[in-house]
């Protein structure tokens, strides 16, 4: 049996803490999960921390921006936080941008960004 990224609940926003080494399976479980968690829960975000990752490659990349649109087509906007400047350097090195995906330096500054963008869609604080 594969390991499994957990999906925490933290009011309208998912968080996923990506702390082990990506393979196949894993991510296929993980965008599973979440897209289970999102209609599940109703939630409005969703955070991919990848603080741990180290060093990422085209299939990490493609996983990125697959889960990140998988969740806009459930309502759920997605911030990738703690990207590491080596992880940044390699994407755009492999050619992957991550258009769509959007980006904060930390988890903090991640759900501020969410918290923002439902403030403007809903009207309210």
């Amino acid at each position: 049996m594969s390991e499994r990224v957990p999906v925490l609940k933290l009011g309208q926003v998912l968080l996923v803490s990506i702390q082990v080494d990506l393979e196949d399976q894993i991510v296929l479980d993980l965008q599973d999960d979440l897209a289970e968690r999102i209609v599940s829960t109703g939630a409005t975000g969703v955070v991919i921390d990848i603080t741990a990752l180290e060093i990422v490659d085209s299939f990490v990349g493609r996983m990125l921006a697959n889960t990140a649109a998988i969740s806009r087509m459930l309502d759920a906007e997605t911030v990738v936080v703690g990207m590491r400047p080596a992880v940044a350097i390699t994407l755009v090195e492999l050619g992957l941008s991550l258009g769509g995906v959007r980006t904060a330096l930390t988890l903090e500054k991640g759900l501020a960004l969410l918290e923002r963008d439902r403030t403007v869609r809903t009207g309210r604080p």
